[in-house]
């Protein structure tokens, strides 16, 4: 299991630094989106130093202040939500979503590439039929007027377009890399890039470093001879 789909058999050109360019109106659509994901990244982050900081009100006033809390916990579940949901396209665009990678080196690459895209495929599936019953939620708790049973009693639309909203945005962005896939290849999907996390980190270091020769300088900066003599 690792962060991201597995890309080194998925392509020849897997290794390549950047994607081609994807032109017309999916490039364009390509580019909005991420500048989107972008900001959305930002306001994530800022929601969950916020849920951080609610929370951490939540226990000087009601421990240390010996006062009732009413409000702090759900605001807390409510940034957090957002963050969450909001965030999936953008970490859909790194491909950074935890991925079981068993039959990576099992597969040729050609049937690696049809696993993938039969994996994209069955995920916008499933989340197109989670935010269809999102949007139903919360259409629900709008004409309902419904609201938490909570001493504060937020409605609870707002939670519900929060994850309704995030989980199209996701369905978009799936949507998005399957065409490309298809008209353009896997590099073009975001199959060939960097994994997110720790993999892009190894990937990254094992690109850079120089290569050990017999008398060539080690990534510590020593000499083969030398290491051998001592």
């Amino acid at each position: 299991m690792s962060h991201g789909f597995d890309a080194a058999t998925a392509a020849p050109e897997a290794h390549a630094e950047a994607a081609p360019r994807i032109p017309g109106t999916l490039g364009v659509l390509e580019r909005a989106l991420a500048r989107l994901n972008r900001v959305i990244l930002g306001l994530g982050g800022l929601s969950l130093v916020g849920a951080c900081l609610v929370l951490s009100h939540s226990v000087v006033v009601r421990y240390l202040l010996k006062e009732p809390t009413e409000w702090q916990d759900e605001m807390a579940v409510f940034l957090i939500v957002g963050a969450t949901f909001f965030s999936a396209a953008a970490v859909q665009a790194k491909r950074g979503h935890v991925a079981i990678e068993a039959l990576t080196g099992l597969l040729p690459p050609s049937v690696n590439r049809v696993r993938l895209l039969l994996a994209d495929v069955v995920s916008l599936t499933f989340c197109l039929f989670f935010a269809w019953k999102s949007w139903s939620l919360d259409h629900e708790a709008w004409t309902d007027g419904q609201v938490s049973q909570s001493t504060w009693g937020p409605p609870l639309w707002i939670p519900y377009t929060l994850m309704a909203a995030g989980m199209s945005l996701l369905c978009l962005q799936f949507a998005m890399q399957i065409a490309e896939a298809l008209l353009y290849g896997p590099r073009a999907a975001g199959w060939a890039k960097p994994k997110v996390g720790l993999g892009a980190d190894l990937n990254r270091d094992m690109r850079r470093a120089p290569d050990i020769t017999p008398d060539g300088p080690d990534p510590m900066g020593r000499t083969a001879g030398a290491g051998a003599k001592r």
